[in-house]
């Protein structure tokens, strides 16, 4: 498998997944400014929309889009119980975090790093956003992970999308729940090896 990225973007979520499923793979960078891989191909070629992720299976056949591809790659290792089986309740609770994390939270954190949007619609985002963590944050009492004990793709998401909050300036420190999720999550060894890799820790 290939799996296309750009540090920090949200590509690290299946990063940490294949890293957490002990699945092989190669990591190719796309960074999202440039569009251009290592050896100089055009990224457009490969993936005409041009954003990331981007994974090429081996059969040739490719996923795009966050939440289809972290569970598909759960779904190559299940003993690694990093998604619910399918059809079951449990993982229907775990695409309703998917989707809520991709368009509540991924989707609201956009204005912040477009540099032209205008700062009112910066500040509509952050209230927002505010009130979408805060509700996250009570959700996290008491659990170590979104579903229970139990890490699933939706947090190495999370995780992802969180991480964004100190480059544009949002403080989330006064959310204890999730700052502390956050700690546990950004400790499993899976998740240092994915940022390790894109270059966001030494």
């Amino acid at each position: 498998m290939k799996l296309y990225y750009s540090p920090g973007a949200c590509s690290l979520s299946p990063h940490i997944a294949l890293h957490e499923a002990g699945l092989a793979f190669e990591a190719i960078p796309a960074p999202t400014k440039t569009h251009q891989l290592p050896d100089g191909t055009d990224y457009y070629t490969i993936n005409p929309l041009g954003y990331v992720p981007y994974l090429v299976l081996d059969s040739g056949e490719a996923l795009r889009e966050g939440p289809a591809i972290v569970q598909y790659i759960a779904d190559q290792a299940p003993e690694k119980h990093l998604a619910p089986a399918n059809g079951s309740m449990a993982r229907y609770q775990l695409q309703s975090w998917l989707n809520f994390i991709g368009t509540e939270l991924h989707k609201s954190f956009s204005p912040m790093f477009n540099p032209a949007m205008p700062a009112e619609a910066k500040a509509l985002a952050v209230q927002r956003l505010t009130s979408r963590l805060t509700w996250l944050d009570g959700e996290l009492a008491g659990k170590l992970y979104l579903m229970g004990d139990t890490f699933t793709v939706a947090d190495g998401y999370l995780f992802t999308v969180t991480n964004w909050a100190k480059p544009v300036g949002l403080d989330i420190s006064a959310l204890a729940n999730l700052t502390a999720y956050r700690a546990r999550v950004g400790a499993r060894p899976a998740v240092l090896a994915a940022m390790k890799a894109e270059g966001l820790i030494k």
